[in-house]
């Protein structure tokens, strides 16, 4: 093969390998959109799901929105229905009860290894997000609240220098997004959480990591009951 051909060749290559990231990252984006509006509560359990129309929103083909609706099955969040098409299944209250369940146990892996594994700049940066949270706890702001919850665990799930565990957090994590949001929203549950996230904060100053590990546990735990409290409120007032 001559210098002029293995130069096509190589081009060839590149171009096909392009071709390929670019297909990659619109089905990502195409999967991210829909299971994000199905999560967000945009898209509602009984909803349907319409490829063109779909297609015409994200202003794409349908192939990557079939792509995504297949992925979206297999994680359960749609269900295709016989003569009815793609319908959204959502996650139940017992698919957040389960998450729960599962994230306590690990959550309290997780801080049991950050005690043990964090380094003095992923501490400063929980000291920092303690410390915000106090500041809009008294002015009960729940959507920065929400965020500086998220980034508290999200330094957690990188200090504990686990891959495996950060990955399955943070997808069991994306799944409650909403009902986490809610249950800050119970009355005095913004303040208890604060002492709560402080508490484990310190656990992790020390090094104590079995107080962490207990500590992190019973947050998640308590968070599922105010979800529950939620729930009960909420039926109480459409009735």
């Amino acid at each position: 093969m001559d210098d002029f051909e293995e130069s096509r060749v190589a081009k060839a290559k590149r171009f096909a390998k392009m071709q390929s990231l670019e297909r990659y990252s619109l089905h990502s984006y195409v999967f991210n959109y829909i299971r994000d509006a199905i999560l967000n509560g945009r898209y509602k359990p009984g909803d349907a799901l319409v490829e063109t129309k779909l297609a015409e929103e994200l202003g794409v083909s349908r192939t990557p929105i079939r792509e995504a609706i297949r992925q979206l099955e297999l994680e359960g969040l749609v269900i295709s229905i016989p003569n009815k098409g793609v319908v959204v299944s959502g996650v139940s209250q017992k698919d957040i009860d389960d998450i729960y369940t599962i994230r306590s146990m690990l959550e309290g892996l997780a801080a049991r290894w950050a005690a043990q594994r964090i380094d003095e700049q992923a501490l400063k940066e929980l000291e920092e997000i303690v410390e915000l949270m106090e500041y809009y706890t008294r002015k009960n702001d729940f959507d920065q609240l929400t965020q500086l919850d998220t980034r508290f665990h999200g330094v957690i799930y990188d200090a504990c220098d686990s891959k495996v565990l950060k990955h399955m957090l943070d997808n069991l994590l994306r799944y409650v997004e909403r009902a986490r949001r809610g249950s800050l929203k119970v009355p005095m549950r913004a303040r208890l959480s604060f002492h709560e996230h402080r508490s484990i904060f310190e656990a992790i100053m020390k090094r104590d990591a079995a107080e962490a590990e207990r500590l992190m546990a019973e947050h998640i735990s308590r968070a599922i009951l105010n979800l529950h409290s939620l729930t009960e409120q909420s039926e109480e007032e459409k009735d």
